[in-house]
């Protein structure tokens, strides 16, 4: 059927049945590619294959009843707003992404956040060290907290969220060491820190550039590995739908950067998020490295028996999650331009897990990818942002997120069970 779409005269046998009906060539040709996308949407939904369709309908129902509330909540400057404020908190998550394809679960990210942010301040206000400098140490710092947290899982083989949680405490309490009796440090609003979350790119060529650059790309890679695996005789989408799924692509992005464009346009900190996102996706999904990690995820025990090396994964995981939780701290500090001793604590934690698994990343591992971070967290801020603007109480916006957060995880269940009786888990 495919082949057949390829050319007029071959696409005449199979879809006569349709033209005798009445369909010029176009529409019957039209009508067996969505026929087809059906099929395969039916069989990937009876298998447990969900994919990111939940959290994209989740994700539409709230933006379609915040905006019937509230019409100013799809304005340029609220969506502006939005994508600068997921931006903390989901670096936060993307790290959570790596710890949960493993199976295991990462409760230190909101204190190793606080302390890389409170190493910068000390370092650069108090100390005087150049921005980069206490940037690079700032980062390092929640690089080593992760590293050791990963070495200490993999060499007593304790489940991470113990050690983590050991660590949690530890790095809170190494943080008010760090502040000391000042409490508050106020970070200088024309340094680089401050310019993460404040900078925007006004040319409208910038927003435009990226939606291009990135469409370009997600088309260049679903095309080569459509080709890749035609080679070898694998499953592949069709032409078509490679096409298709780009174009629905294109018109959000284009879409996003004629919003954005109308306030104040690209902001400097969506750019940073969404290359390190796409960044990290390539490694766990084209890379060695990432192949061991989805390895991990499946069976631990099955990983170690094949050889692969359990510690260093392990480790490497842990590094990476307290790496995202430094940055994320240091997005965080930069949109209030300060640090003090609540920095790390509250919800922070608990949105960043949420959002994780309310993208699609399952709590069982093996499965999920660094975008279910940006879903999952599009869907919570949308959710704070809808809750402000209609001035509903936050405990009312405390059970909405609880209550999204507790059917993905039914609806993660459900896919492995489905997995499961099909022979895919």
């Amino acid at each position: 059927m495919v082949k057949g779409m390829h050319s007029g005269t071959e696409a005449s046998a199979p879809s006569a049945p349709i033209a005798k009906a009445g369909r010029p060539p176009r529409a019957a040709a039209l009508v067996q590619l969505l026929d087809s996308g059906i099929a395969v949407l039916r069989r990937k939904l009876s298998a447990g294959e969900l994919g990111s369709l939940p959290v994209v309908l989740v994700l539409a129902a709230v933006w379609i009843t915040f905006q019937s509330l509230n019409d100013s909540f799809l304005s340029p400057r609220n969506l502006s707003n939005l994508s600068v404020d997921i931006v903390g908190t989901g670096l936060i998550a993307v790290g959570i992404v790596f710890v949960l394809l493993i199976g295991e679960l990462d409760l230190s990210v909101g204190s190793i956040s606080g302390l890389a942010a409170a190493v910068f301040a000390v370092l650069n206000v108090n100390n005087g060290v150049p921005e980069w400098l206490a940037f690079v140490s700032a980062v390092l710092a929640g690089t080593l907290a992760g590293t050791l947290q990963g070495y200490s899982v993999a060499k007593t083989r304790v489940p991470a969220f113990v050690i983590t949680l050991a660590g949690l405490l530890t790095f809170n309490g190494l943080m008010l060491y760090i502040l000391g009796t000042s409490g508050t440090v106020n970070l200088d609003e024309n340094g680089l820190v401050a310019h993460l979350t404040s900078y925007y790119f006004t040319h409208d060529a910038a927003a435009y550039g990226l939606a291009a650059v990135g469409t370009g790309l997600v088309f260049l890679v679903s095309h080569q590995d459509r080709r890749r695996r035609m080679a070898v005789g694998m499953p592949h989408r069709s032409l078509q739908g490679v096409v298709v799924r780009t174009a629905m692509l294109a018109a959000v992005a284009f879409t996003a950067a004629y919003l954005l464009n109308r306030f104040q346009g690209l902001p400097l900190a969506l750019l940073i998020f969404l290359v390190v996102v796409a960044v990290l996706d390539i490694l766990l999904r084209r890379t060695h490295y990432g192949r061991q990690v989805y390895a991990l995820g499946g069976s631990i025990e099955a990983a170690r028996r094949a050889s692969l090396n359990v510690t260093g994964v392990q480790t490497a995981v842990l590094a990476v999650s307290g790496t995202m939780a430094a940055l994320g701290g240091l997005f965080l500090a930069s949109r209030i331009t300060s640090v003090s001793q609540g920095a790390g604590s509250g919800l922070l934690l608990l949105n960043a897990i949420a959002a994780a698994v309310i993208g699609g990343t399952s709590l069982f591992g093996g499965r999920g990818t660094t975008w279910s971070a940006v879903l999952g967290m599009l869907v919570i801020q949308s959710i704070a942002s809808g809750m402000v603007i209609t001035d509903t109480p936050t405990a009312v916006q405390f059970m909405i997120t609880g209550g999204v957060l507790f059917a993905a995880v039914v609806i993660d269940a459900l896919a492995r069970r489905s997995q499961e009786a099909h022979g895919r888990a």
